[in-house]
Formats: C-alpha cells, sequence, structure tokens
C-alpha cells in the first residue's frame, strides 16, 4: 500500500530500526524491492533519481511506482533522491511523492541553506516531507561525482543550524558513507564515524538518513540504525546483484532471446539483496 514516508519513519523512530530507500530505475528493480518487501513483512521506501526520470520518464516512472504499491499488503512510500533540479524537484511533488532530496550539499553554506528553504516552502503546501545534506559524501551517482579527498564530514553544531534554518523534516550527514562504493572497495576500508553519527544524532532534531551504506559491513551499518539512523538509502548494491546474475545466467544460456527469462535472474537476484538488508536493517516483520 503506498503510504506517506511520514507513516515509516516516524514508526522506525519508534522502534528504533530503519527502513530501506532503494533506488530503481525499471520495473525489474520495482518488482525486486516489492517482493522483498512481503517476503520480510518489511516496509520499504521506492526512491527514484534525476537520472532513473531521465531514463524512464517521471510520470511513466512515479505512476508504475505508485499503481504497483497498492497491489502490496505492506507500506510503501515514494522518495526523490539526490535532487538538485528545482524544477524537476517541483514536478514530482505535483506528481505525489510524499518526499524529496534537495541537494546543494556541494553548494557554499548559505546557498545551500537558501535553496533548501525555497524547495521546504514549496513542499510544505502539498504536505511533503524535505531531505536535505550537508557534508559531501565522495564517490559517484548520476550527477554526483567527488573526488577522493574532496569530501568532508559533517560538523555536528552546523548541522544542528541547519536543520534549524531550514526545517527540513529528514536530514543526511557525511559520516563515512561513500557513493558508488563498488568502484573503490578493493582499495579502500569502509569506516563509518560512528562518534560524529551519534554526535550528530544528539543534537539534530529530524530522522538521520545514511546514503552511500553500500558495501559497508553489517557491524557498521547496524552501528549506524543504533546511533540514530532511521533510513538507510540502497542502490549499488543492487545493481551489482543484478548485473552479476545476469553475466552467469546469459553465460551459460547464449541462446535465449526472451526478456522475461533473460531478466528473471537479476530480479530475484537483486530481491534476495534487498531482503538481507531489511534483516540488517531491522525492519523484517515490521510493516
Amino acid at each position: 500500500m503506498l503510504v506517506h514516508i511520514r507513516k515509516i519513519i516516524q514508526a522506525a523512530e519508534k522502534g528504533n530500526y530503519a527502513v530501506g530507500a532503494y533506488n530503481v530505475n525499471n520495473l525489474e528493480g520495482l518488482l525486486a524491492v516489492l517482493n522483498a518487501a512481503e517476503e520480510m513483512r518489511s516496509p520499504a521506501i521506492i526512491q527514484t533519481t534525476e537520472g532513473a526520470l531521465k531514463y524512464a520518464g517521471l510520470e511513466e516512472l512515479a505512476s508504475l511506482i505508485k499503481a504497483a504499491a497498492k497491489e502490496v499488503s505492506v507500506p510503501i512510500a515514494l522518495h526523490l533522491d539526490h535532487g538538485h533540479d528545482y524544477k524537476i524537484i517541483k514536478q514530482c511533488i505535483d506528481e505525489g511523492y510524499s518526499s524529496v532530496m534537495i541537494d546543494a550539499s556541494s553548494s557554499p553554506y548559505k546557498e545551500n541553506v537558501k535553496l533548501t528553504k525555497k524547495v521546504v516552502a514549496y513542499a510544505k503546501k502539498k504536505r511533503v516531507w524535505v531531505q536535505a545534506e550537508l557534508g559531501t559524501l565522495e564517490g559517484a551517482e548520476d550527477w554526483i561525482n567527488v573526488k577522493e579527498g574532496e569530501g568532508y564530514f559533517t560538523d555536528p553544531e552546523q548541522a544542528r543550524l541547519f536543520v534549524k534554518e531550514t526545517k527540513i523534516n529528514t536530514f543526511a550527514p557525511s559520516v563515512g558513507n561513500y557513493h558508488g562504493v563498488t568502484k573503490i572497495v578493493q582499495k579502500k576500508k569502509l569506516v563509518l564515524d560512528l562518534k560524529r553519527l551519534k554526535e550528530i544524532d544528539k543534537i539534530v532534531p529530524v530522522p538521520l538518513v545514511l546514503h552511500g551504506a553500500s558495501g559497508f559491513p553489517s557491524a557498521q551499518i547496524k552501528g549506524a540504525v543504533k546511533a540514530g539512523v532511521r533510513v538507510i538509502n540502497i542502490d549499488s548494491d543492487l545493481r551489482v546483484s543484478f548485473a552479476l546474475a545476469e553475466r552467469k545466467f546469459l553465460s551459460t544460456h547464449k541462446d535465449e532471446y526472451d526478456p522475461r527469462k533473460i531478466l528473471t535472474p537479476g530480479i530475484l537476484a537483486m530481491q534476495a539483496t534487498a531482503a538481507e538488508k531489511m534483516k540488517m536493517f531491522g525492519s523484517k516483520g515490521k510493516a
């Protein structure tokens, strides 16, 4: 069932667990996450990036998600991930997204505040939640490309002021998380600054969102949930699961040409990955 993201996050706050926010680009990714949510009896946030909307069409992809969400019995919310184009953010709000992210984290602090407040002002009229980010995550995802050494961690006190000034509903900090981790997982040790995260949670009055969480050890993710994170974004892990399954299938079924048969292994692989995340985050059985 499609619900406002507020219901999902408030329940997670009360129950001290996190809910996965899973990036989808097409029907196959959507089916994988929804099937996992049903299987695990877990709430889930389905999110799209501007890149996904460019690929599949905003109205087309949003309509697909909303229609499919009505067919499942667990709570599903629709969210825009890493929005930076104000026009697209407005379109998502008007299209029925219950939450949008304005990511101006690469801009100077004052500009970030200004752009975020602009989105909040419009979203509030539609009762839509807004997420924003302070601090910069290294790595690449869609239009984001921050080279190693160019990212910076979120300052807790500045985070408190940012949330107070902008009146956002959820906050995404930079604490060692990393976008597109598959490109660097072999050469970079993945470590979250859980001490910093706990400090931010103590003084920031809104739920925290962990971006760039693919590839991190289970113990670190569980530590982040314990430290106060209530939403965890997953993208790269789903993509990798899909790609590995498809490569394996096509290597042994070279004559297969039915898209349904070709894509099924990828769907099942992404479903298994999403189900594992739901167990890890503590959202299993919380639907």
